[in-house]
């Protein structure tokens, strides 16, 4: 089957102007008819839309101009949806929701624990993915409106704890000043323990704080997201060691 190149997928014609306030999200499968259905289904709740037919070349295109969010399948050649995230985890805190067939359970567990943001069983409904798209777009805070520098009423403060500094308006991280690139599920984990520094979050309290009620994720998920968040943070601070382990109980973020 010939790749689909980009854009290539049937448009719904919009406006200069609505184009410009658009979100958009980029499809990765090698299913033609998945990225097509998907892709109108999309436009006409007021996405834009690009699509790739292999890991590899949507990787590129990610990286050098990136969209909203991106949906991955899992299973795909030259590069599938578990590399895919993994290398772009290296450069990116993008948005992923993963696409999965009922019978890949264990790559869904290893998704969430590569840093994917949600993912959905195949067949889906299209009507609970726009809603998943849109949930992950509110906690990410990438629905950008025209008074994004003029916060309205409501808008939450920024979170400062010693030297970390949570700007959640922005999905913004400083240590010291300095950027920290985190996921929304990350963002959310170490978000939880800020607000109340010193006391231990179990992980299931931390589940609740990163996932949807309807997003199953087991212990080792919250666990692998935890030394992502050091990993992160000694990058730019070695000596980092403000998230604590307590041993059968969770983690807790230390205000110093």
């Amino acid at each position: 089957m010939a790749e689909p190149p980009p854009n290539q997928i049937l448009t719904i014609p919009v406006d200069a102007a609505q184009q410009d306030r658009q979100q958009c999200i980029a499809l990765v499968d090698d299913d033609r008819n998945i990225l097509t259905t998907v892709s109108i289904a999309l436009q006409a709740e007021g996405f834009a839309t690009r699509v790739y037919a292999d890991g590899d070349t949507a990787l590129r295109a990610l990286l050098d101009n990136p969209p909203d969010l991106a949906i991955f399948d899992i299973k795909m050649p030259r590069m599938d949806g578990l590399q895919l995230l993994q290398r772009l985890r290296e450069k990116s805190a993008l948005p992923v929701i993963f696409l999965t067939s009922k019978d890949e359970e264990p790559d869904e567990a290893l998704g969430l624990a590569l840093g994917a943001d949600d993912y959905i069983a195949k067949p889906f409904s299209q009507r609970l993915l726009v809603a998943r798209i849109r949930a992950i777009l509110r906690r990410s805070e990438l629905v950008r409106s025209e008074t994004e520098d003029h916060p309205q009423e409501g808008t939450p403060e920024p979170v400062v704890r010693g030297r970390l500094v949570m700007d959640p308006a922005r999905h913004r991280v400083t240590w010291d000043g300095k950027p920290v690139s985190l996921t929304v599920s990350e963002f959310l984990i170490l978000e939880a323990m800020a607000m109340r520094p010193g006391v231990v979050k179990s992980r299931n309290q931390l589940m609740d704080a990163a996932y949807s009620e309807d997003v199953f994720v087991d212990d080792r998920t919250i666990d692998s997201h935890i030394k992502r968040l050091r990993r992160k943070f000694r990058v730019v601070d070695p000596q980092f060691s403000a998230i604590d382990t307590l041993y059968g109980a969770g983690y807790s973020f230390t205000d110093d």
